[in-house]
């Protein structure tokens, strides 16, 4: 197999995997349980790191096998044990998270919004836009918008913060496309950024939790600060 060849096929790879990527962004609007949507976001982030795999042969730029293995330990592994940690009772609820809008017109506005995503990326594309940033702008443009919905349709704060820790996925896979040659130090720094994120949210909604018995963003409106004795 000669290596026109093999940069051929893992364009292909490539392609399927942005479109699992897209997939994984949709099951994020169905899902209703916590668990399921944290598993999502652990799909969709393996993903993640598989394209830069792929895109670190296509394009020779190496230093995205580093920033494939960090994103790869610290969203599908580091991230998930300390949400499962700092938030075990929420994780692990078999409830139903509460939404704005139901599964069904959920997932119709998610096509349009998906579609949307696609024109819009289509207008930025160059004219030769070849793979893989005609694979990846439109795809992570189409998953950032289906990820902004699925973090504004929920009412509870760890499916909300799912949804945005899912919108910065989209934009990093649509930036590894689009600029593979940013600097490692750059795209590391990132990653470690979004860990510490996710460590305070994790206190901070554990703490309100504990206080108020509730995750619910509507509720958290009423929370007032007690007036001085």
């Amino acid at each position: 197999m000669t290596h026109a060849t093999t940069i051929v096929w893992l364009e292909h790879l490539d392609a399927l995997t942005g479109g699992l990527f897209l997939l994984a962004a949709f099951g994020l609007v169905a899902t209703r349980q916590i668990e399921g949507c944290l598993r999502l976001f652990i799909a969709s982030s393996v993903l993640l790191a598989t394209s830069a795999l792929f895109l670190s042969v296509i394009d020779g730029e190496w230093h995205l096998v580093v920033v494939s293995g960090v994103d790869l330990v610290t969203k599908a592994v580091i991230i998930p044990r300390l949400l499962r940690r700092l938030l075990r009772g929420e994780v692990s609820a078999r409830r139903e998270v509460q939404q704005v809008l139901n599964i069904p017109s959920a997932l119709l506005l998610a096509l349009g919004l998906a579609i949307a995503g696609f024109l819009f990326a289509a207008r930025l594309l160059p004219p030769d836009g070849e793979a893989p940033i005609g694979i990846h702008l439109p795809i992570g443009m189409a998953s950032l918008l289906v990820g902004l919905l699925t973090a504004s349709v929920r009412r509870e704060a760890l499916p909300l913060f799912l949804g945005l820790l899912a919108m910065e996925n989209a934009a990093f896979f649509a930036g590894i496309g689009v600029a593979p040659e940013l600097p490692l130090v750059a795209e590391v720094s990132i990653a470690f950024d979004v860990l510490m994120l996710v460590f305070v949210v994790g206190v901070l909604t554990r703490a309100v939790q504990e206080h108020v018995g509730t995750t619910e963003v509507g509720a958290l409106t009423v929370l007032r600060e007690e007036p001085p004795q």
